[in-house]
């Protein structure tokens, strides 16, 4: 079984990106692939953060699809920090319980353009752990051009609110948390899809040690990157990490079909039939652990 906690998915098929953009695929395009390849179901990341596209849609769209397709798709809902009057003291509370308890499992993509240490983006967490609800979100590596939230280089800011919120679960994304798998790592490497063998002392390895409420979303280019550029550390980053670790696609276009949604998925299956992994470590990552964190 696998269970894709990072997928990005609209109602209407001409939500796009942005100009000459395509947009992310429709809920039958998605069981259409995920049927193709063997993907259970999927996490629905809702485009309501206006940083990283073009058109926006609601978190109602993603509750309207998880309603008609309640077998092959999950929730979630997006909380913007700056919600009800871009202040840090806001009671983001009742937004987050308004659409918890309409079966939304967790908060995200968060990928608001503010720093990790922004008292608004701190307000988010507060309320995020108050309420139980996980966050899934994408580290940037500048302010403005991108999205995200940003951190400088050694990820400081991201390790003080993971630090400081012990019962909240942050599941973790993009190039800038995945390229730091490796000790090596540059500020004019990080960010990007470094190569070539896995050096001890990467940050990711750090603070997944230190902390266990942080959590590695797999998903991307960037994901894959990490587990498959050095493969035998990467089956025992599978093997060290097996309980926060999820597997996940970012589909955000038809168009992945033939990179994003399968390359992962081949990895793991490659390195179980190999024996390199186990059962129990494949079962874990595929999906025991989403149907934990997520209370599934």
């Amino acid at each position: 079984m696998f269970i894709d906690i990072h997928i990005h998915i609209a109602m209407i098929s001409d939500l796009t990106w942005g100009p000459d953009m395509q947009g992310p695929p429709t809920p039958e395009q998605f069981i259409e692939m995920y049927d193709e390849v063997g993907i259970d179901k999927g996490v629905m990341l809702p485009l309501v953060i206006p940083e990283c596209n073009f058109l926006t849609q609601s978190n109602e769209d993603i509750l309207m699809i998880a309603e008609k397709y309640p077998d092959r798709f999950i929730p979630f809902c997006n909380i913007d920090p700056r919600l009800m009057r871009n202040s840090p003291d806001v009671d983001l509370s009742f937004a987050i319980n308004h659409y918890k308890d309409k079966g939304c499992k967790g908060i995200g993509e968060m990928t608001a353009n503010l720093w990790w240490d922004d008292p608004r983006v701190t307000n988010l967490c507060d309320h995020a752990e108050k309420c139980d609800m996980p966050l899934l979100f994408h580290v940037a590596a500048q302010e403005g051009n991108t999205y995200g939230l940003i951190d400088s280089f050694g990820l400081p800011r991201l390790e003080e609110q993971v630090k400081t919120h012990p019962g909240l679960t942050f599941l973790a994304h993009s190039n800038p948390w995945w390229s730091y798998v490796s000790g090596d790592v540059t500020e004019e490497t990080w960010g990007g899809y470094p190569k070539g063998p896995v050096v001890e002392g990467g940050r990711v390895v750090e603070l997944m040690s230190k902390y266990p409420n942080i959590y590695g979303d797999l998903s991307a280019g960037s994901g894959y990157n990490a587990v498959s550029r050095d493969p035998d550390w990467g089956y025992w980053f599978f093997d060290e990490f097996q309980d926060q670790l999820c597997f996940a696609t970012d589909v955000c276009q038809p168009s992945n079909r033939d990179n994003t949604l399968i390359n992962l998925k081949n990895f793991m299956e490659d390195a179980l039939a190999k024996g390199k992994i186990s059962q129990e470590v494949f079962d874990k990552i595929s999906h025991k652990n989403a149907e934990r964190v997520l209370k599934l």
